[in-house]
């Protein structure tokens, strides 16, 4: 059965495990994610789980009924009422091969995962705005002796004659970050069910509050 659910980034921490060996952690908000549609073979052509995360700010009157969810128009709010769930800020899609177990309100939460599971991360990476080949790509930088004129300059980016341009793919200064990451094979150090927090090994992509798609590593140790 494959294993998947949403979380936020709340930020990073040490622990100390049995061994008492220190541990850097990634403290991750995961779930509770509800169940917002089951999409099965005979009528979609492939089976997957729709699952929500975060309830938007809904207004409601004094009898307890809905009048208005903070951005969701009336298809979503519609979509939302048929799984018998509150509105939702993130909503994603997983492929699982036993999505026909689940029904339409179920809630996923953290304790899906235990302790020494290996996961995949996904996020958007922080944005380092335009910046130059050196701390974008690495690159050398130039002699750094007065009146060399080249410092952090890219450098020579094709011959002049031949081929008379430059090639496609030449890394070069721009924008730097803000696009999607995914490191595999974490390892999940602790599982708090309670408040449904995961504590994963090393550094997780995004910033602080970052949305992060949390998935059984593809990866097979040999």
């Amino acid at each position: 059965m494959k294993k998947a659910i949403l979380a936020t980034k709340i930020g990073m921490t040490q622990i100390f495990n049995e061994d008492g060996v220190l541990v850097p952690v990634t403290v991750l908000q995961a779930g509770p994610c509800a169940v917002t549609q089951v999409k099965t073979v005979e009528n979609d052509g492939y089976s997957a789980v729709q699952v929500g995360f975060v309830d938007k700010k809904n207004k409601y009157s004094e009898e307890g009924t809905l009048i208005h969810a903070h951005g969701v128009n009336k298809a979503e709010a519609g979509h939302f009422k048929k799984a018998g769930v509150s509105s939702k800020r993130y909503v994603r899609e997983f492929k699982f091969e036993n999505a026909s177990d689940y029904k339409l309100g179920d809630e996923i939460k953290a304790d899906i995962f235990a302790a020494g599971d290996k996961i995949d991360a996904t996020a958007i990476s922080k944005g380092k705005g335009f910046q130059g080949a050196i701390k974008r790509l690495g690159q050398h930088r130039g002699p750094m002796k007065h009146g060399s004129k080249f410092h952090r300059h890219q450098g020579s980016n094709g011959a002049c004659s031949s081929p008379s341009r430059v090639f496609k793919g030449k890394g070069m200064p721009g924008h730097m970050g803000n696009v999607k990451v995914t490191v595999q094979n974490l390892e999940v150090v602790r599982v708090d069910a309670d408040k449904n927090l995961l504590l994963v090994k090393g550094a997780v992509p995004g910033p602080k509050k970052a949305l992060v798609t949390i998935k059984e590593t593809v990866k097979v140790e040999c």
